[in-house]
């Protein structure tokens, strides 16, 4: 198609869509190869969104995404230091920008980037060719640089608001019309891109003056006429610098390209292509999407490429093709004594429950779904209701349905005999499910648990991306079936015949999952693992979640009226520092006062035109000024009542009074565990504020909450792992290790520490196991990076152990694609020959895992113990949190039950390992958590 009148041509600025992405995602790595695909994922359904979205009459007949092609260009000759001050881009972020080329490349979208030049100025050269031709242009993107551009046929879209910046727009933020923003943007400066501007000229002035002026040339030819003296003395001792960042902000319209405006044609992806790519990046949910669209079936997930060594199914029946509509429903009492007697004869039996929510202390039980084999599964319905998607239906059970009361009471024999194994995935759930409703399900196995043993640090362990790597089948997705947003139904208004496909698949592909995991456990030397410290922690943690910690809502509620009272004055003495009122917590509107109106130092803006203000930013600073300072506090009370004080009471169950947190067993790579809805482990406690939060769990009338927590656990096996002498000997003889370690690097007596070395010290100790930086060490201490990077150098001299350490355990990782803990664990690292900056990442993490993984062990050995050891005390484990556990006592077996708890927890270890230094446990008690930690 020739380009002309009537065309329309979108220009999609590349840059701007991975970065949105990049930010706007959560960490996404390809589960075969563990390579960081989060950015590709967001820019791939943005091109989808944007393909769907470019119907009617406005349509474009031409396109193409504009890439930089790197960070160096002709303006860098102009002005070395053009973009200097730009920040490193993230590790995880680098090796994705070119899988964007090719994304784009697959949804058959014109890819264009030019060596030397921006991707501004292809976009203005193509902008003037297509306005040229008669054409009209929308350029996607809300970068304010290429609003010069604006006019005569031209218009931006900013996407993500949906708003479209036309002269007016312009205007508004420059204060100029189009045709003069390079002026303005000459005078201001850009801190971002390092324009250097007139010294303390903002978009304000800048504007005044080129509207009183008329151009900047005739600006800076009148300079001497300004009354304002230091403007006019900045106009004409900075006139060069000025004539400089106009070249610097000007785009090139004129520069020379290959391609040509006919080449650009919209086109249709082919599917093939598109569909190719997608599953080989592994984006299963947009490859259902383009396939659906395309009436195709969606292709295989791609085989893991990291391939164990036991590999080969025990079972060959779990490679039958899996067929929803060939299970039962289980109806009538008759059916189910048949499937019962199934169970009996086969001796083990995939259970899986359906629910009304996803909170087990409060979601009613739906039904139940059985599988004996491949193949051959049933649901239960018990519990579906009449009215579809309509939730003022009445609540009439749907006929054909077996009376809950009489199912379970069936059920409870086969589901709690001893000799009948029963499988799940995720069976923590389960078995809180069926607890409260009177059966304690044992035994047990769970195929999330399974996967983690054998695979942790190779992929997630969820039923779905299990079904997908293993059995290469797309599980029936729940949100067919309940839908999303406002509109979702829960399981009880789902039809039966439908509930009965998606449950009873959910057991079957548990079963098939089972057949392939648990013979892998020996051939892979983690049986032990998963016999001791995965399958037995379920039950331990399901009745600490059930028993959840009484916390006290008047306390909470007194405490949200007391930050909201602390927000309020600080609010007043930040507008009265900034000498306006302001929102406190719109960053935009905080950037402006920091930056263009007060002239703090160092603003730089992103691509949304915003001022950055993190508390990296504001921590900076707060050295120059009060009100940054004053922000970081607001923000931090802010947070404190959201998040805490205002959310917690939500998290009251009504029946209990107490929180139910709920711990994910499978989720951090080391062993971690992490509390979730709510989470009770990032409650912080190193403000006076933070730690108040702790003072709402409180202790029943004639019970004590204690606190036992492992003392410096990781910097223990770290003398062990490594072998250090000096750090090994200090434990042994009980010295405050962080003093030591001071002596040891300053040469400074013990007995004349200071508290600020003894800091650093600390600071040291602790970033040395997490692989710290140079840069990061000077950020926690506030000490130039140069001297922080000698303390880290220092300290690997006098304790060269540590190095040899690091090193070793990275050529044992490149050499194995796994690390260990001292119990056995197997931390997958696929990730550790990647090149660029994705390495030094990978190294960090195989060099942490064994210590933080050994770790987290001895804390899940040590939970294990003891519901056995206190069983004949008046004493419940309520909490984990990371090191720490956390029990309700009543007062006459306080003192029994520390001593009991410390012994199981100091000997956690043994017999399986001999620590070279002892393990230390603190105790303490009291009426709230406050008082006990």
């Amino acid at each position: 198609m020739s380009f002309g009148k009537g065309s329309h041509l979108h220009l999609i600025d590349g840059s701007a869509f991975i970065f949105r992405a990049y930010h706007a995602l959560p960490p996404l790595t390809r589960k075969s190869d563990g390579l960081p695909v989060g950015a590709v994922a967001g820019f791939c359904n943005m091109l989808f969104k944007y393909v769907e979205g470019n119907t009617g009459p406005d349509a474009p007949t031409h396109a193409a995404v504009i890439f930089d092609f790197s960070s160096k260009t002709f303006r860098n000759d102009i002005y070395p230091e053009y973009k200097a001050n730009r920040p490193e881009l993230p590790e995880d972020l680098r090796p994705q920008f070119p899988l964007t080329r090719d994304a784009t490349r697959a949804f058959n979208i014109s890819c264009i980037e030019v060596e030397d030049f921006e991707a501004d100025d292809i976009i203005a050269t193509l902008s003037c060719q297509a306005r040229d031709a008669g054409g009209r242009v929308t350029i996607i993107s809300s970068d304010k640089d290429l609003m010069q551009l604006v006019g005569d046929g031209v218009e931006m879209l900013d996407a993500m608001k949906n708003k479209r910046i036309g002269p007016d727009e312009v205007a508004e933020k420059f204060g100029v019309p189009p045709n003069r923003v390079i002026d303005v943007q000459a005078l201001a400066g850009d801190s971002v891109d390092n324009i250097p501007g007139a010294p303390g000229i903002g978009v304000k002035t800048a504007a005044l003056l080129i509207n009183e002026y008329g151009d900047l040339e005739s600006l800076l030819a009148r300079a001497a006429e300004i009354k304002q003296p230091k403007r006019r003395e900045t106009l004409i001792n900075f006139a060069d610098q000025i004539r400089i960042s106009k070249r610097l902000v000007t785009l090139d319209c004129t520069m020379p390209l290959d391609m040509t405006l006919e080449s650009m044609e919209v086109r249709e992806p082919d599917h093939g292509t598109l569909l190719e790519f997608l599953n080989v990046m592994e984006f299963q949910t947009l490859t259902r999407r383009v396939a659906d669209k395309a009436g195709v079936t969606p292709p295989a997930p791609p085989a893991p490429a990291v391939t164990l060594p036991d590999a080969a199914p025990e079972a060959p029946d779990a490679a039958l093709p899996i067929d929803p509509a060939a299970y039962e429903a289980v109806r009538d009492i008759d059916a189910l004594h048949a499937w019962i007697d199934m169970i009996y004869e086969q001796g083990h039996v995939a259970v899986d429950t359906e629910t009304t929510g996803l909170d087990e202390m409060r979601a009613d039980l739906v039904g139940i779904s059985l599988a004996t084999a491949p193949g051959r599964a049933c649901y239960i319905p018990l519990l579906h209701r009449t009215g579809g998607d309509d939730l003022f239906a009445d609540n009439t059970l749907t006929e054909g349905q077996i009376p809950l009361e009489d199912a379970l009471r069936l059920l409870k024999p086969v589901l709690e005999d001893p000799s009948i194994l029963k499988i799940g995935q995720n069976m923590k759930y389960d078995a809180k499910m069926f607890a409260r409703n009177g059966i304690a399900i044992a035994p047990i196995d769970d195929t999330m648990l399974l996967s983690y043993a054998l695979h942790g640090g190779l992929h997630g362990h969820g039923m779905d991306a299990l079904s997908q790597t293993y059995l290469k089948h797309i599980p029936i997705p729940i949100k067919s079936l309940l839908g999303s947003g406002k509109a979702a139904i829960t399981f009880d208004r789902v039809p039966v015949d439908d509930a009965v496909r998606y449950a009873a698949e959910d057991a079957d592909i548990t079963l098939r999952l089972w057949h392939l995991f648990k013979p892998r456990l020996h051939r892979a030397h983690v049986t032990t693992v998963y016999e001791t410290m995965e399958r037995p922690l379920i039950p331990v943690l399901a009745q600490m979640e059930m028993a959840g910690i009484e916390v006290d809502r008047e306390v909470l509620s007194r405490m949200s009226n007391t930050f909201s009272q602390k927000m309020a004055a600080l609010e007043a003495e930040i507008h009265a520092l900034a000498g306006e009122t302001f929102n406190v917590g719109s960053p935009k509107q905080l950037g402006e006062i920091l930056y263009d109106k007060m002239g703090l130092p160092g603003g730089k803006k992103g691509k949304t035109g915003a001022y950055a203000t993190g508390a990296d930013v504001l921590e900076d600073l707060a050295t120059e000024h009060d009100l940054p300072g004053r922000v970081l506090d607001w923000r931090q009370l802010s947070k404190l009542k959201s998040t805490y004080t205002d959310a917690l009471q939500d998290h009251i169950h009504p029946d209990t009074g107490r929180v139910h947190t709920s711990y994910v067993i499978a989720g951090a790579n080391t062993g971690r565990l992490a509390s979730t809805d709510p989470n009770l482990q990032n409650i912080p406690i190193r403000s006076e504020d933070g730690r108040r939060i702790r003072t709402a769990f409180v202790a029943p009338k004639g019970k004590k909450l204690i606190a036992l927590d492992y003392s410096q656990i990781e910097l223990r096996i770290l003398a062990h792992i490594a072998d250090i002498e000096a750090l090994k000997q200090a434990f042994r003889d009980g010295l405050d290790i962080h003093a030591m370690t001071a002596s040891e690097m300053f040469g400074v007596p013990l007995d004349q520490m200071t508290p600020d070395v003894r800091r650093q010290a600390k600071a040291i100790n602790f970033g040395v196991i997490y692989g710290i930086s140079g840069f990061g060490l000077a950020r926690n201490l506030r000490i130039p990076r140069g001297q922080a990077q000698q303390f880290i150098d220092t300290y690997f001299e006098r304790f060269p152990g540590i190095r040899d350490y690091m090193d070793a355990t990275v050529a044992f990782a490149k050499d194995h694609k796994y690390v260990e803990t001292l119990f056995g664990r197997r931390i997958h690292t696929p990730e550790i020959d990647a090149k660029g900056p994705g390495a030094g990442f990978a190294k960090r993490a195989a060099i942490n895992a064994p210590i933080q993984g050994t770790a987290a062990d001895i804390i899940r050995r040590a939970m294990i113990r003891v519901p056995d050891a206190i069983a004949d005390l008046p004493a419940t484990m309520l909490l984990q949190v990371h090191d720490e556990l956390v029990f309700e006592v009543e007062e006459s077996a306080v003192e029994d039950t520390i001593a009991v708890v410390r012994g199981v927890m100091e000997g956690a270890a043994h017999p399986v390992v001999q620590l070279a230094v002892p393990l230390v446990v603190d105790s303490g008690i009291g009426d709230t958590w406050a008082e006990a930690h």
